[in-house]
This record gives structure tokens, sequence and C-alpha cells, in this order.
């Protein structure tokens, strides 16, 4: 049963139930235990009262039983007036509910007593009992013995206030509850988002003490793993740095005596053994203590193509005017935009586009090629270390960590990485970011 699903509504709902079938049980047995057996007794005493005025009227002279038991009746409805301390209600014709079992608890005794039992409702409000004596018939009053209620205004209003403590405890428990798990559902999403969240106070209760003092253990054990991973990445790029130089420097020795083919291919190695080192570097890097600053993606958009010009490539620029700032982390960002481009013209075919816009609150910037694409299957997998297309893209050897890299500085600033289908196939690997407050660039 997945109704309802907030905790508060669970244990309200809980509380409330617990609280009426207690009231429910408490009724029932009070019902049982006392209401009963006092019916019981009632019962009998009303019969022996009624075979001691039946047998009074029997020894008193016909003429004197009428004036006997008019007497009877008035001080049986002035005990009932003073009793009650209003006048006297209308007379109701129907019986309720404890009358009803009164009434034939009563009966049954003065049948064994060889009373004719007829019943009927007295101006009062209270039950008349027909006694036969010599073809007249005598009525006698019993004034109110019993409540009429089984349950009566009282154990409603105390069910009711219960209700009403036990939502308001069920309100205050949450309250108190879902304040540390709120820290904890905030941490979980900076972690998720690629930021290192604050310690989680291991306080209140044990269970919530233990939830928070796991949570810390496991940021601390992600951290300590991920310095282990960027120090060993680290350390071996800056251990293959050397002996790469020096194939560098022989490639350069043996040119003018080597076949151009071989000087080429043998070039092109290089590079790429240099592209992957620096891959290596960038992931071991991560974002550094750098601050979060006010940034017009159009301009970094324009930096990128400039930076991609030099290379000798011809990238197209598409901006969106009036684009609003973003707070962002400027060498971070433009790594991660560096890196969409490279893997544009490495692995698609151009013309690669640039592209700038915003919607919804959200700024974006995009990196489209028109090369074969990806299938959207991969699109979520490639975003991971390590992981390459396949066949599905063609290009250069690479280590698999641009799109790594490039979604980890997105998710730290809030934003994320989004590899779509390009307008005109290929591949458009957008950047969504968060705007900023509102200014325009």
């Amino acid at each position: 049963m997945n109704w309802p699903r907030s905790l508060l509504a669970r244990n309200a709902l809980l509380i409330v139930a617990l609280i009426v079938l207690g009231q429910l049980g408490g009724a029932l047995l009070m019902r049982q235990m006392v209401v009963l057996p006092r019916m019981a007794q009632t019962a009998d005493g009303v019969a022996r009262t009624l075979g001691a005025i039946r047998a009074g009227l029997a020894a008193l002279p016909p003429a004197e039983r009428g004036a006997f038991v008019d007497a009877f009746n008035a001080r049986a409805r002035a005990a009932l007036a003073a009793e009650q301390r209003n006048p006297l209600p209308p007379p109701r014709v129907l019986l309720a509910p404890l009358e009803r079992r009164f009434v034939r608890q009563v009966s049954e005794r003065l049948e064994g007593q060889g009373i004719d039992v007829v019943w009927r409702r007295d101006a009062g409000g209270s039950l008349a009992l027909r006694l036969a004596m010599d073809g007249v018939d005598q009525w006698v009053v019993l004034p109110g013995v019993l409540p009429l209620r089984e349950f009566s205004g009282a154990w409603l209003a105390i069910t009711l206030g219960s209700v009403l403590l036990g939502i308001l405890g069920a309100l205050w428990f949450q309250q108190r509850l879902n304040r540390p798990l709120a820290r904890v559902v905030q941490a979980s999403r900076a972690l998720a988002a690629g930021r290192v969240p604050a310690p989680l106070p291991e306080d209140g209760p044990t269970e919530v003490a233990t939830v928070s003092s796991s949570f810390n253990q496991l940021v601390a054990s992600l951290q300590r793993t991920e310095r282990e991973r960027a120090l060993m990445l680290a350390g071996l790029s800056h251990d293959l740095r050397t002996p790469l130089t020096k194939l560098r420097l022989g490639v350069e020795i043996l040119a003018p005596r080597a076949e151009p083919e071989l000087m080429a291919s043998l070039t092109r190695s290089v590079e790429e053994l240099d592209a992957i080192v620096g891959q290596f570097l960038d992931f071991a890097r991560g974002e550094g203590d750098e601050a979060l600053q006010p940034l017009d993606l159009n301009r970094l958009a324009a930096e990128v193509c400039a930076a991609q010009v030099d290379h000798g490539r011809a990238p197209v620029l598409e901006t969106a005017p009036g684009l609003p700032v973003v707070a962002a982390r400027p060498l971070a960002l433009r790594r991660a935009l560096d890196n969409l481009a490279e893997n544009a013209f490495r692995h698609g075919r151009p013309p690669v586009t640039l592209r700038t816009g915003h919607a919804e609150g959200r700024v974006w910037i995009e990196v489209e090629d028109r090369g074969p694409g990806i299938p959207a299957a991969q699109a979520e997998a490639l975003k991971q270390p390590f992981r390459r297309a396949g066949e599905a893209r063609s290009g250069g050897a690479g280590a698999g960590l641009g799109l790594a890299i490039v979604d980890r500085i997105v998710r730290g600033h809030g934003g994320r990485l989004e590899l779509l289908p390009g307008t005109h196939g290929g591949l458009r690997a957008r950047v969504s970011l968060p705007a900023g407050d509102g200014e325009r660039a």
C-alpha cells in the first residue's frame, strides 16, 4: 500500500487509528464489564419492585388501588424531574437500544411471576408497565434508570480530543525527525551533483545519528578514493611525460633522415599519447579551489571558437542575444567546452557548431557536429570514465575521459550534460546550467 506516501501522514494515520481503536475497545470493555451487568442487576431490582407493587395492590381494596398507583407515579415523575433539573422532555416514540434491552430483560423476569407485560411511553418520557388487577389496568411509571445511549457526548468529546492530541504529537515528532532527514537528503543531492557536502551533525536519536554518521563515513571514503585515484593518475601522467618528451625529440632528430610517411605516423602517435596524458592530468586536476564568478557564456563560446581556429579548424558560432549570466568557475568550464569541441572535431565531421541559448531559468551552450552520432542507449554510459562509443564514431584514439571530465565539471556547477541527437545528424552535446541573478549579458 503506497497511500499515504509521506511519513507524516502515515504516522498521523497510525496514531489516530490506534487512538480510535483504543477508545472503541475501552467502550466495548465498559459495556461488557459495567453496563450490561448493571442492566441485569437493575432489571432484577425493577422486577422485584413490580412484583412487590402487584402484591401490595392485591392486598388493597379495589377502590384504593388507583390512588396508590397515582401517588407512586407522582413520586416517580417528581424524582425524575428533580434529577434532570429541567422541564420534562417530550415523549419519544421509539425506544433507545439500551431501553429495548432493559425492557426485554424485565419482561422475561416478570413473565416468570405471571405478570402480563405491556409497556408504553409515559408523558414524562419514562416507561410505564401495565398491571391488570381484577379487570382494571394500572399503569406503573418507571423513572429512567439507565442512560439512553451507550456512547455519550462525553465519550465522543474525549475521543476527538485524543485524536487531536495524537495528530499534534505526530506533527511534533515528525518535525523533529524530518529535520535531520532533510539534511541527509540535501547532502545526498550535493554529493550526486559532484560537490562535497559539509559533515552532518551526529546528534539526535540513535537511529538518526547512525544514519548521519554512516553518511559522513561514506563521503569521507569517497573523498579518499577520489584523492587516491587522482594521485595515481597524476603520478602516472607525470612519469609518462619524460619518455614522451624523449620520443618527440627522437622523432625530430630522425625526421631529416627517415621516410616522410613514417615520420608523420610517429608524430601522430606521439600527439595521441600526449593527448591521452593530458586527459589524465585534466581528470586528476579536478576544479581545485577556483571561485565562482559571473560568466557570460557567449564570451566563453567565442573564446573556445578562437582557440579552435588557432589549431587550424573552422567552427561555427551561434550566440543568443540577452543571455543571462551564470555563476561558474571560468577555467573549469572552459576546460569542459574545450573537451567537447575537441571530441566533435576528432570523432565527428564538420561543420562543428557552438551554440548558446536559454529557456525556463536555465542557460545552455552546446557543441554539435555532423558525424555518425552515438546510439541513444549509450548516452549515459559514455559519461563514465574510460568508456568509449566503440565503432559508432570514428576518429583518433583517446583514454575515454573527455566526457567524464565534462560531466564532473558540469555537475559541480549544479548543471547537467545532455548527449542529444544532432538536428542534421551527428551528436549535440549540451551543457545546461542554472541562470544567475537575472542580469543580462
